[in-house]
């Protein structure tokens, strides 16, 4: 468990902007640039699209724009920001979606598990956006084409709530809530271990992994403050059913940091690779509790969805030991 008492980081104009930004660390330096965002790039991506990124302008390095070849030197800032696709090219699907709310300001769906929540390289459509496209027709144009009303995001592999926008001063207000970390963010997940204490607060800041650029780790350097809280919701001996509060929200923020205090959750491929217990599909990570301040009423309002069925049947098998 981790306590940090320091005072939160300034976020950097780049992450502000919606850019993607590197440090490089001495081991890559002389790298080509293309192959060195190509494979940090968090989800698939060709060395072509990086290419066409370069050429466009998109990328730079100390804030001027290179080419494709240019060898990376130890200390580089690379910053990519990508270009948002033509209205054209992000089409509405008829996508069945699981509605806990909805109202002309903004709409609250249980996202399955498996669903990417906006459009991306290598997930041009099958999105959560796609599905609010088709069935919306008043999105928030806040988020620009490829993410219109998503004012914030899960996991592919995590199920639960997530809220959208239905206009410009909803996702403001949404998104200002955010900030403040007034959003309640209720999480149930199952974890490797016999958790030590009942409750507690992991405080630990996130950036990535130094030696996966693809991964996040917790990290002094070139990172965020990160803040997750705890609390014992059932013991199964090598196992824990956890209640987990989100202060901030970074990207793969309680995957890291259960991996950090040594009890990844069950069914993560990437920060915890199971020993003995399974759940197919990703990780046993639901978001079940979302709460915010309406922003037309002002009335707070809360709402919970259940176990999907893939954690309830981990849970039954967990039990019947």
């Amino acid at each position: 468990m981790v306590k940090d008492d320091r005072n939160e980081r300034m976020e950097d104009e780049a992450s502000e902007s919606g850019a993607v930004v590197w440090t490089v660390q001495e081991e890559y330096a002389r790298e080509r640039i293309d192959k060195y965002i190509t494979e940090s790039w968090e989800e698939e991506i060709s060395r072509s699209q990086v290419q066409q990124w370069i050429e466009g302008g998109y990328v730079t390095v100390g804030g001027r724009p290179v080419k494709a070849n240019y060898k990376l030197a130890a200390g580089d800032e690379i910053s990519v920001t990508v270009p948002e696709p033509a209205a054209s090219e992000l089409t509405p699907e008829s996508i069945p979606l699981d509605i806990t709310y909805e109202d002309s300001d903004v709409i609250v769906i249980n996202k399955p598990r498996g669903m990417v929540v906006h459009p991306a390289a290598g997930h041009p459509s099958g999105t959560l956006v796609n599905a609010l496209m088709y069935h919306c027709k008043d999105l928030s144009g806040i988020g620009g084409e490829i993410r219109p009303g998503i004012v914030h995001r899960i996991d592919k592999d995590t199920s639960g709530l997530i809220m959208a926008a239905k206009n410009d001063a909803s996702h403001n207000s949404l998104a200002a809530q955010l900030k403040a970390h007034s959003v309640t963010r209720q999480y149930l997940a199952v974890v490797q271990g016999n958790m030590a204490h009942d409750q507690g607060t992991v405080d630990a800041p996130i950036g990535r992994d130094p030696h996966d650029r693809k991964l996040y780790t917790v990290t002094e350097k070139n990172s965020k403050r990160a803040v997750t809280h705890f609390t014992v919701v059932e013991r199964f001996g090598d196992c824990t059913l956890l209640q987990l509060q989100l202060e901030t929200g970074r990207t793969h923020q309680i995957r890291v940091h259960m991996k950090f205090i040594g009890h990844p959750l069950v069914g993560d491929p990437v920060y915890g690779r199971s020993k003995g217990v399974h759940m197919e599909g990703g990780q046993a990570l639901h978001a079940a509790v979302l709460g915010f301040v309406h922003p037309s009423s002002g009335e707070y309002m809360e709402f919970s969805a259940l176990l999907p069925e893939d954690m309830e049947d981990l849970l039954a098998r967990l039990r019947s030991r």
